[in-house]
């Protein structure tokens, strides 16, 4: 990438790793040792947040530029021209974690043993910024974080289904974001920077049933753009058959304010009726919801399991 658009990164708070890598403290782990609070992810799924390192291997590299993303979006490439190697990958974004969390240890707000905890990470959401699957290596680059303990979390726009298809080791969780109900708001609303980039949505859908690991359905919902659509959402599902499926509102927060309004913002309750709908119309059942993260989870099982920590 170029200086420029590094120097904006580290001002925001990403910790560059190499060439296209980077690390950032997400809001809910200071949350979690400052005031015991929590993210969504550690009630649905039993990870801890405190524990959990949020990275990308792809900072600057993405295939759609969505209108709702709160990243900034200085995406000039979509393919990475120098790939770095995963195992270096892995070892800086834990060194850049705990360099970003060291600060934390003399703050009296926080619990010394639960900052010990923090410095060791056991988890990792790959989904920070940009599209992870672009990485040639990603792969590789699971397969080290499993080979360190690490339960991982990848989440992906679908405009890879072949990198999906042939990825091994899969992670232990696979999450695709689906926030358009038809190829006209697709455009409008995520503006694909490949070619067919619905078509290639919908082999991602087509292919899940087949992956071997847990899957979520993310739909990003948008006040004003794609919520009135709960049928074409179900037939979209029924397609993919995820274990979960996250009805999540968009919040009006970073470079999203320059894109879109505060009235694109639904309220948890508009939130909830939509996932009330949707689950009736898939026959997934309620399972959670999380009101300050603006979330609701729906499971294909009436008792669904944990991830085991």
């Amino acid at each position: 990438m170029d200086e420029d658009t590094r120097k904006i990164l580290e001002r925001q708070g990403y910790a560059m790793v190499g060439n296209h890598s980077a690390v950032k403290l997400c809001h809910w782990l200071r949350e979690s040792l400052l005031r015991n609070r929590f993210c969504y992810k550690q009630q649905f799924y039993g990870i801890k947040t405190h524990r959990c390192l949020q990275m990308t291997p792809t900072v600057n590299n993405c295939t759609q530029n969505c209108l709702f993303c709160w990243r900034f979006q200085g995406f000039s490439e979509v393919y990475l021209k120098e790939v770095d190697d995963p195992e270096f990958i892995v070892e800086e974004s834990i060194k850049q974690q705990r360099r970003l969390i060291v600060g934390y240890k003399g703050d009296p707000r926080v619990d010394r043993k639960k900052w010990e905890e923090a410095m060791e990470p056991k988890h990792v959401a790959i989904s920070l910024t940009g599209e992870p699957t672009l990485y040639p290596r990603l792969g590789e680059l699971i397969e080290e974080y499993h080979r360190r303990g690490f339960t991982t979390f990848l989440v992906t726009n679908g405009t890879m289904p072949d990198v999906l298809e042939n990825l091994d080791p899969l992670p232990t969780q696979l999450y695709v974001t689906l926030a358009a109900p038809n190829e006209g708001i697709y455009k409008k609303l995520l503006v694909p920077l490949v070619k067919n980039g619905w078509e290639r949505l919908m082999r991602t859908l087509e292919l899940l049933p087949s992956l071997d690991t847990r899957t979520v359905i993310r739909h990003t919902l948008v006040k004003g753009w794609n919520m009135d659509y709960v049928d074409d959402y179900a037939k979209l599902d029924a397609l993919a058959e995820p274990m979960f499926i996250e009805p999540k509102g968009y919040v009006f927060v970073g470079y999203s304010r320059e894109r879109l309004n505060v009235t694109n913002m639904p309220s948890h309750e508009e939130i909830r009726e939509f996932s009330r709908e949707l689950g009736e119309k898939t026959g997934y059942y309620y399972a959670d919801e999380k009101e300050d993260s603006r979330v609701v989870l729906l499971s294909s099982k009436s008792n669904p399991e944990k991830i085991s920590v």
